[in-house]
């Protein structure tokens, strides 16, 4: 679905906790070395809609891989921030930013931007909760990538596209394909 964009990914084969040994706690599974569906809409959607992003600075949240930072880096972004717990992500975002020509600056926490960029981060109900937190409190506008996973609030959003997302076998997922969303956080969302 992203042709303009080259990424760095785990090859195919390789599953998720593969890297790992399996599940341990102090041992992050390596999330940003697959393209999710949440980010690949989101970085479809950045590059087919760049005036949602051009000449403004961008925050990805959850950057992972960087995707959804280099496709508003493509489509004309002044500034763009990776921003992720992960050290190791935010050197993937930065190796691929420059596989892709583009530079992206990387934060462990929020900065200021105009726009919050967030690709399938509503997989749980904690972090759904902690990323809701998050883009209330930015003054930014919020966009966010999301295939159903069921803690996105839909009544807070309103939604701007939607893509049928290939997907990766040894992502397990419900399926080779997942419908999945763009989404913009309303101005004025009320309560969670």
């Amino acid at each position: 679905m992203l042709p303009e964009i080259e990424l760095e990914l785990a090859p195919p084969g390789v599953r998720l906790f593969d890297a790992t040994g399996g599940y341990r706690s102090d041992t992050p599974p390596p999330f940003w070395s697959f393209a999710w569906p949440g980010g690949v809409a989101l970085a479809r959607y950045l590059l087919d809609h760049p005036a949602v992003v051009r000449g403004r600075s961008v925050v990805d949240l959850g950057a992972g891989s960087g995707l959804v930072g280099i496709a508003a880096a493509l489509a004309g972004a002044s500034r763009v921030t990776a921003v992720d717990t992960d050290a190791a992500a935010l050197e993937a975002a930065v190796r691929n930013g420059r596989r892709n020509g583009v530079e992206l600056e990387t934060a462990e926490g929020l900065v200021p931007a105009d726009v919050i960029v967030a690709g399938d981060v509503f997989y749980s109900a904690s972090v759904a909760q902690s990323v809701l937190k998050v883009l209330r409190g930015a003054g930014a506008e919020a966009l966010v990538g999301d295939p159903g996973r069921g803690f996105l609030p839909e009544r807070l959003f309103e939604e701007l596209a939607a893509y049928d997302v290939p997907v990766r076998p040894e992502l397990e997922e419900d399926g080779d394909v997942m419908r999945t969303r763009v989404w913009r956080l309303k101005a004025t969302s009320g309560a969670a």
